[in-house]
C-alpha cells in the first residue's frame, strides 16, 4: 500500500503541526514514489522498484556508505555480505549494548548468513528467532520514534532479489538505519526469506531497524495471496507460518520520524484525531475488518477527495 520514502535531517511533513512549503518540498524529495498497492491488485512484475530508487537516494543523502558486496550466484552464493560478519572476539567489548549474548550473536549471525542465500532456516531457529522478537516488540508502542538519518522502505511483497537490490543502493545494518513500512509477505516467490531477514535484522541491530504492520501482515490475507502455500510448501507443515504470523500480532501500527514525520503503512482514520489516540489502540490481535487500527493498515490518500470516502476495497477509508 505504501510506496518507498526516504527521510533525511529536514523535516518532509508535520504529525501535528502544518507542514512549511520547505517541508513540503522535502518531503517531494525524500518520497519520489508515495502511493499505493492495494491489498487485492495483481502483482507488478517488479513490486519493489520504488522501494530501490528511493533508498539508494536515501542511502547518498544519509550517508549510508556502509557498503554491499556485489550480488553473486543467486542459487548458491551469499547476495550481499553485511559489514559486521562474521562476528570476531575484537567485537566483544561491543556486546554489552545488546540484549542478546555472545553465542546469541553468533548463532543470529549464522542465520542472517543463511538467508542471505536466499535459503531458509530450520524449524527450530524460526521459533527462536519469533520468541526473541516478540520480547522486543512488546517493550515498543503503537506509535514507534525513528531518528534520521533514516532510508524508509515501503511494500516487499516477497520480492527477495529487490530487496537485496535496495541494500546494494542504501548500504547495511549498522551503518544504515532503516524503517520498514510492513507487507513483507505475499505476491512474491521469497515472502519466507524476506520476511524472516528483515526479522533477524531487527533482532540483531533493534535500535538501527524499525518494523511496522501493513495491511498484509495478517493470518486471512496471507491464506489468499501466497504465504501460507508458500510455508506449507517449503516446510510440509504451517508450523513456520503459524510462528510468524504470531509475531505480525507484536508490530508497532506506526512510526514517528524526528517527531515530525508520521509514518503508518496506509493512510488515516476519521476515528483518531491525535497520536495519543493511536498509542492508546490495543494492536495485539488480528487486523480487524474496521476501526481505526483497520483503517491504519488499509486506508488509501486520495488527492481528488475532500474529507472521507469508502473505500472500494472493503476495509479503510479514502481521505
Amino acid at each position: 500500500m505504501t510506496a518507498a520514502a526516504a527521510a533525511s535531517n529536514s523535516p518532509a511533513a508535520a504529525a501535528e503541526a502544518s507542514p512549511s512549503p520547505s517541508a513540503a518540498a522535502a518531503a517531494a524529495a525524500a518520497a519520489p514514489a508515495s502511493g499505493a498497492s492495494s491489498g487485492s491488485t495483481p502483482p507488478t512484475p517488479s513490486a519493489s522498484a520504488a522501494t530501490t530508487a528511493a533508498a539508494a537516494a536515501a542511502g547518498a543523502a544519509g550517508g549510508g556508505g556502509g557498503a554491499a558486496a556485489a550480488a553473486g550466484d543467486r542459487d548458491g552464493e551469499c547476495l550481499l555480505q553485511l559489514p559486521h560478519l562474521p562476528l570476531s572476539v575484537a567485537d566483544l567489548p561491543l556486546l554489552q549494548q545488546h540484549y542478546l549474548g555472545p553465542l546469541e550473536l553468533l548463532a543470529f549471525d549464522e542465520d542472517i548468513n543463511t538467508v542471505l542465500k536466499c535459503k531458509q532456516l530450520k524449524e527450530h531457529r524460526i521459533k527462536i528467532l519469533c520468541d526473541k522478537l516478540k520480547e522486543i516488540l512488546m517493550e515498543e508502542g503503537n506509535v514507534q520514534p525513528v531518528n534520521t538519518p533514516v532510508t524508509v522502505v515501503g511494500d516487499i511483497h516477497g520480492q527477495f532479489h529487490d530487496l537485496m537490490q535496495m541494500f546494494k543502493c542504501a548500504g547495511t545494518c549498522p551503518s544504515v538505519n532503516f524503517l520498514f513500512l510492513g507487507d513483507y509477505v505475499d505476491r512474491g516467490f521469497n515472502s519466507l526469506e524476506c520476511v524472516t531477514l528483515v526479522f533477524l535484522l531487527k533482532v540483531r541491530y533493534r535500535h538501527r531497524i524499525t518494523i511496522i504492520r501493513g495491511n498484509h501482515e495478517s493470518r486471512q490475507i496471507t491464506q489468499v495471496y501466497g504465504f501460507f502455500d508458500e510455508c506449507i510448501r517449503k516446510y510440509g507443515n504451517a508450523n513456520v507460518w503459524s510462528l510468524l504470523t504470531g509475531v505480525f500480532d507484536y508490530l508497532p501500527l506506526s512510526a514517528l520520524i524526528e517527531g515530525q514525520i508520521f509514518c503508518p503503512h496506509a493512510g488515516l482514520s476519521p476515528q483518531l484525531d491525535s497520536l495519543d489516540a493511536v498509542r492508546a489502540l490495543q494492536r495485539h490481535q488480528e487486523v480487524p475488518h474496521e476501526g481505526p487500527m483497520c483503517d491504519l493498515l488499509w486506508s488509501d490518500p486520495e488527492d481528488q477527495l475532500e474529507g472521507w470516502g469508502v473505500s472500494p476495497r472493503g476495509a479503510g477509508k479514502e481521505d
